[in-house]
């Protein structure tokens, strides 16, 4: 491990990643959304953004004193320094960031840092440990090294978009940059696991991350239609292929999401729901049953939902062990979760600078996430950054 720069690390810190050097060269969501997950686990994190920040600064509305939420919600626990590659002074400094990273991530453009001379063969040169992750839009091949990687582009190319909206609707993309945060997830995966084989070995290695592959693999049981299947997935609303009731349904004063994922749960709902013996019509009695007649099914069930409300029957349907939630505003969504005991908010920061984010999802018996620093300003920790990298390394280790 690498050591930080100082003051970086309060004493009693102690989270599992505890005493990593993440040198964060990424921007907008993937990238930065990795590093913080790092950075929530005790790695340093220096975020280099470029003279005009990072591009996110300025996707607004909405604003929190007049800082796009966007960036807010992808860069807490960080320390920002603004460097312009073309510089000379700061091009050497960015370099000596990387020679003394564990960890280096970038979202550039396949091969966009080798006239920086911040590529993975230049790095590793002279920093032969790093654990370098590259995250691109479709990989460094060169039939998709050129192509710049959107999550709405690649919700659209790689098939997502054609399973969502109504049947006889238009495609529709997700309501959250949805292929961004898996790359941000499998980024870290792959950090986290390139780390434990430098850990066995001594050795670090080239991690690469592309968005199409990482919506393929997440597009799951929709992709093994296709390529253990031969079927082509398409459009179905809100219902799912393989099962029925797995869908919003109607009460009297809005829906409510029911799953019913096997014969025993479909049972114990049309007990629930004072229709016991749908559970043994043998239309209905099994999941392949309820999905060929679910165009029969459905007027039975709604007939008895539209009697109470979503929030009388959700009571009594969870408390029978059947999954179903109401569909809920993201006010509303956050609320619930305060209520079930998950505390989802946390603010990092004091006074003025305090910032309410979003809790890190990963819980530890031992060495829980830590929130040490808000979302910096754009070059927040220049000037003591500079200072460190342009001490000597042998120099810095020994104060």
């Amino acid at each position: 491990m690498t050591a930080g720069p100082p003051e970086a690390t309060p004493p009693a810190h102690r989270g599992p990643l505890s005493g990593l050097l993440v040198a964060d060269f990424s921007r907008i969501l993937a990238g930065p959304y990795a590093t913080m997950l790092l950075a929530d686990l005790g790695a340093e994190v220096v975020k280099v953004e470029g003279p005009g920040g990072d591009d996110t600064r300025t996707w607004q509305p909405p604003v929190r004193d007049g800082v796009a939420t966007y960036y807010l919600g992808a860069n807490r626990n960080k320390r920002s320094i603004a460097l312009d590659l073309k510089d000379p002074a700061d091009l050497e400094l960015a370099r000596e960031l990387a020679r003394r990273a564990d960890v280096f991530v970038e979202n550039f453009k396949p091969g966009g840092l080798e006239r920086f001379g911040l590529d993975y063969d230049s790095v590793a040169a002279g920093n032969a440990g790093v654990i370098y992750a590259s995250i691109s839009g479709f990989g460094s091949a060169p039939g998709g090294r050129s192509l710049p990687g959107y999550d709405l582009i690649v919700q659209a190319i790689s098939g997502f978009m054609s399973l969502t909206g109504e049947p006889d609707g238009e495609p529709y993309r997700a309501g959250v940059a949805l292929f961004d945060i898996m790359a941000g997830l499998h980024a870290t995966i792959g950090v986290l696991s390139a780390l434990n084989h430098r850990h066995e070995t001594g050795r670090g290695q080239h991690v690469e991350v592309n968005l199409l592959a990482s919506a393929l693999s997440g597009l799951a049981n929709q992709t093994s239609a296709f390529v253990a299947g031969g079927v082509v997935p398409f459009r179905m609303g809100n219902s799912h292929p393989s099962l029925y009731p797995y869908a919003p349904m109607m009460c009297s004063d809005g829906e409510l999401i029911i799953t019913a994922g096997n014969d025993a749960q479909f049972r114990k709902l049309c007990g629930v729901l004072g229709v016991p013996e749908l559970a043994d019509d043998p239309r209905f009695a099994r999941t392949e049953d309820r999905n060929h007649h679910r165009d029969e099914l459905r007027p039975l069930l709604l007939e008895r939902l539209r009697t109470r409300t979503k929030m009388e029957w959700f009571r009594d349907i969870i408390g029978a062990g059947v999954p179903c939630g109401p569909i809920n505003t993201i006010d509303q969504g956050v609320a619930f979760a305060e209520e079930v005991g998950l505390d989802p908010v946390v603010t990092v920061g004091e006074g003025s600078a305090a910032v309410p984010t979003v809790r890190n999802p990963i819980t530890f018996s031992a060495t829980p996430p830590e929130y040490r620093l808000p979302p910096p300003t754009l070059d927040e920790h220049g000037d003591e950054l500079r200072r460190w990298l342009a001490a000597p390394a042998d120099e810095e280790a020994s104060a």
